[in-house]
């Protein structure tokens, strides 16, 4: 029997990985004729980079980069050689926890580095990306990436905005000039990892929802919409493309819109990314059983996180899905009729929330569980 296990994290107790070799440990405990092969999961948000890496034989790059603060930052990102891709999550260059708590304010923080990463991959010979948006601590509409990528942003005068360009600029830009932007970003592809739905201003847009969480006070939010309204004008003048209205233009403070008017970026659903960029389908295909799970299921799951989304691809294949989760929280039902067959909590006595996210008690209760499934199963 032929078992692919396919874990999302366990955020704050375990990662893909190593929930993954859990339930394997867990399977061949079990006895039998069962064969279990681990495949590390991700919706796109954190995660994503290890899980590539690791699906695709990738390897991590080092770079030092502009942080969100226009300081310099160590970091990295990922690429696959043989297919020349780079792999790059947003917040390892302009995440929000690269900002202390006290000095918090997308006003004043930019995305820079990410365009240095890019920047760096092309160097390296790559021409798809893949990029995870989650985690930004930004609201500069991506123009602090587009700068580090050679494009120039201009004011009403003519003259050239300084860099790195932080949101406090948005509503000086006038033009946009593309003439010096890096010769080979035309000849690139753009896979951006985006649930999000979100257009890039107004009352559902970039800052008015997001602003807020990443240490904008009300004047802040206001002066950024208008921002962002005006940099989209600015761009719709001189390139004649409007994506301010796209769903996801206002992902990470607007770089998604950056992608899109700019780079031709292509939005996508995470775990649909992901999933297909790792080629699981045919590995799913070949397996008599998928096991998948996360730290908590419940009704939330199937609103395109990982378990729904390696459920969905399954039953293309007609195979049978069970979940391990930290817990089953009301509406896990849903998840029975999104296609995941069975849905088991791993825990088995009572603790505290402290205790079961202990990595250790994570890795026994996992082990455990996935024994006793499979030993009915074999």
């Amino acid at each position: 029997m032929k078992i692919l296990v396919a874990m999302d994290s366990y955020k704050g107790s375990l990662t893909s990985l190593e929930a993954g070799m859990a339930v394997k440990t867990g399977i061949e405990r079990a006895g039998g004729q069962l064969e279990a092969q681990v495949w590390p999961l991700a919706d796109g948000g954190e995660g994503t980079l290890e899980a590539l890496l690791y699906g695709l034989s990738g390897q991590k790059i080092p770079v030092t980069v502009t942080g969100p603060l226009g300081l310099p930052v160590r970091t990295f990102y990922g690429i696959v050689p043989d297919r020349k891709m780079a792999v790059i999550e947003t917040a390892a260059a302009a995440g929000l926890a690269l900002v202390p708590e006290e000095k918090r304010n997308p006003l004043f923080t930019t995305t820079y580095g990410v365009g240095e990463m890019i920047a760096d991959a092309l160097q390296r010979g790559c021409r798809q990306f893949v990029l995870g948006l989650g985690g930004s601590a930004t609201s500069d509409g991506g123009m602090g990436m587009l700068q580090a990528l050679g494009f120039r942003f201009l004011d009403k005068n003519g003259a050239q905005l300084p860099s790195p360009g932080s949101g406090m600029r948005l509503h000086e830009i006038e033009s946009v000039d593309a003439s010096g932007a890096l010769p080979k970003i035309g000849g690139c592809d753009f896979h951006i990892a985006c649930d999000v739905k979100n257009p890039l201003y107004g009352e559902n847009g970039a800052a008015c929802v997001f602003a807020p969480q990443k240490g904008a006070n009300e004047e802040a939010v206001l002066l950024l919409d208008q921002g962002l309204r005006a940099y989209a004008e600015a761009v719709c003048r001189c390139t004649g493309k409007d994506a301010a209205s796209l769903p996801g233009a206002g992902a990470a403070g607007g770089l998604g819109y950056a992608f899109f008017a700019f780079l031709n970026g292509k939005p996508e659903k995470g775990i649909d990314l992901v999933l297909d960029t790792l080629g699981l389908g045919e590995r799913i295909a070949a397996a008599d059983y998928v096991v998948t799970g996360e730290g908590r299921t419940d009704a939330q799951t199937v609103m395109g996180k990982a378990p729904e989304g390696i459920a969905r691809l399954a039953k293309k294949y007609g195979k049978k899905v069970i979940v391990l989760s930290g817990s089953a929280g009301d509406g896990a039902q849903a998840c029975n009729r999104a296609g995941m067959d069975a849905v088991f909590s791993i825990l088995r006595e009572p603790v505290s929330v402290k205790e079961a996210m202990k990595k250790e008690t994570a890795v026994k209760n996992l082990e455990w569980t996935a024994e006793q499934v499979f030993r009915l199963l074999k």
